[in-house]
């Protein structure tokens, strides 16, 4: 990578401290200077009105760039319940109202489930991940993590659905494995390695 001698800043687009620390780990073998959106008080607060994950976290990235002028990183994900034809879905963070807490978001969906069997619970986590540069270049990449629905929110880590979003090969919810596990098998880190790969040349070619 060219300037060596100075790392590129990278802007978290978010101010959901999770995210953040999640993110933050996920990319600490990269040679770049991490910020959050704490770093940039005046950056806007962009809304999220697109009918797709890609739609919002391109909006995000594209408007946190060109308002810090740095590179920007922006994430859309959400969980995708097959008995409830994909929704949350682009809804996730604001299932159960404007300003919803993770827990009255995962208490409505459990009682929107409760009479779908065990069998019939399957959902997904899908992450679409997109880096933009105020010149205009832009990557995106896009990862999935297939789940069931527990009946009963169980575990500490975590944020949003983990409580109740089981991961059948461990028997466990994603709140219930620590962080270390979750970032291994992620939607977020699927899409985080494919960005790892393609980011080098991205940053060559600017």
């Amino acid at each position: 990578m060219s300037k060596k001698d100075k790392k590129t800043v990278l802007v978290l687009a978010t101010r959901n401290e999770g995210k953040v620390k999640e993110l933050k780990a996920l990319l600490s073998d990269l040679p770049l200077e991490i910020r959050s959106l704490k770093d940039y008080p005046d950056a806007p607060e962009v809304l999220e009105t697109g009918n797709t994950f890609f739609e919002n976290a391109f909006q995000k990235a594209r408007e946190i760039a060109q308002a810090t002028g740095e590179l920007a990183l922006a994430d859309d994900s959400g969980l995708e319940v097959d008995a409830l034809k994909g929704r949350p879905g682009v809804y996730s963070a604001r299932y159960a109202g404007p300003k919803a807490t993770d827990e009255e978001n995962y208490r409505k969906l459990l009682e929107e489930l409760r009479d779908v069997p065990p069998e019939k619970r399957t959902a997904r986590f899908r992450c679409v991940i997109v880096v933009y540069h105020p010149s205009g270049h832009w990557l995106k990449t896009e990862g999935t993590w297939e789940g069931l629905i527990t009946t009963e929110p169980r575990g500490e880590h975590g944020f949003g659905y983990d409580p109740v979003f089981l991961i059948p090969e461990l028997g466990k919810t994603a709140a219930e494995v620590p962080p270390e596990v979750k970032n291994k098998l992620s939607h977020r880190a699927k899409a985080l390695a494919q960005l790892k790969q393609k980011l080098p040349a991205f940053l060559e070619a600017l």
